[in-house]
């Protein structure tokens, strides 16, 4: 199989770097000055056992590529905001011996949230959904860097929106000569859905910085109690804390990289490249809708990410609003909303 890498950003250059590592074939989808630095010079991995360079083919877009192949394997790593964009130039183009890639293709989607695969049933007839467990970083035009041994990562696939195929074992044995534990599992939804948990602090840290002092850990605690009082309202189903935990273990451990600044999350860096936009409405915004769906009231994730998007916007540095301030507005908002916390 050939994996066609559809965006090539920090987990999409990392698994696109190390299934290339391991002796698959990979072609890197990217914009920019990120698709720019990797035609010229190749794809620049930074892991714990040193760097490396892949000269990979790299395309800005299906049209670059001709027509795709009946082996290829679609991986879609974009931020989420981005999704439908991608969809809509991915899915109409051409596969070899006839059908388009939405027809005759898989997409994998290896994304935080869960909205992706549900625009992607849409137009693409077999979805695959991942939990994607994989500390990575976009640290330049051209650079991906991930700190996780003896692991990169942990990649829980399965059928879009439930089951397992052959499909999905193959890739996820193809993830397992590349580093990373790839569990296929017939509830993938189930990891995600945690996962969504995790990351409902994705916007807390972009905009108030680092989850580590006694006031942001509370506010976070907060924060993901009302995300799982939504998703109990809402019947929906997902792994706990304890058995994430199990299944990880000490499997990904994070080790200082040389050339590698300490950073963030995927929102926080987005706020660092000043892109723009944040991911923030399929995130926050994700529990803010399921709220709304079934009346919990979800001010605090409302404001969350209210203020990723005007940082965004904005583009304002990552981190800069005073822990204090956040505490204080999440007060407000709560009290507003009559909401016993």
């Amino acid at each position: 199989m050939r994996y066609v890498i559809i965006g090539a950003g920090a987990v999409g250059g990392v698994v696109g770097g190390r299934l290339a590592q391991a002796g698959h074939e990979v072609v890197l989808v990217a914009r920019g000055a990120h698709h720019d630095a990797l035609r010229e010079h190749g794809l620049r991995l930074r892991v714990p056992e040193g760097e490396s360079t892949y000269r990979l083919p790299v395309v800005d877009g299906p049209g670059a590529l001709g027509e795709l192949r009946p082996d290829d394997v679609l991986v879609l790593a974009v931020k989420t905001q981005d999704t439908d964009a991608a969809l809509r130039a991915w899915g109409p183009a051409p596969v070899r011996g006839g059908g388009t890639a939405a027809a005759q293709l898989p997409l994998v989607c290896a994304q935080n949230g869960v909205e992706s695969q549900r625009l992607a049933l849409r137009r693409f007839r077999r979805v695959y959904g991942v939990c994607v467990w994989l500390p990575a970083t976009h640290v330049e035009p051209g650079v991906v860097s991930a700190a996780g041994t003896p692991l990169t990562g942990i990649l829980h696939l399965g059928r879009h929106p439930h089951g397992t195929d052959d499909t999905a074992r193959l890739v996820a044995a193809d993830l397992e000569t590349a580093r990373f534990e790839a569990p296929v599992v017939p509830d993938v939804a189930r990891w995600q859905y945690a996962k969504l948990l995790g990351n409902l602090g994705n916007a807390l840290e972009a905009v108030a910085g680092p989850v580590d002092s006694d006031a942001a850990r509370a506010l976070y605690a907060r924060v993901r109690a009302e995300g799982e009082a939504v998703l109990d309202a809402a019947g929906v189903a997902y792994v706990s804390e304890a058995e994430q935990r199990e299944a990880r273990g000490d499997k990904v451990r994070l080790v200082p990289l040389d050339g590698v600044p300490r950073g963030g999350g995927s929102s926080w860096q987005s706020l660092s490249r000043g892109t723009g936009t944040i991911e923030a409405d399929y995130l926050n915004g994700e529990i803010v809708l399921l709220g709304r769906l079934h009346g919990v009231p979800t001010p605090l994730n409302e404001l969350l990410q209210h203020l990723a998007n005007t940082f965004a916007l904005e583009r304002r540095a990552p981190g800069s609003m005073p822990v204090a301030e956040l505490v204080r507005r999440a007060e407000e908002a709560a009290a507003e909303a009559g909401w016993d916390h």
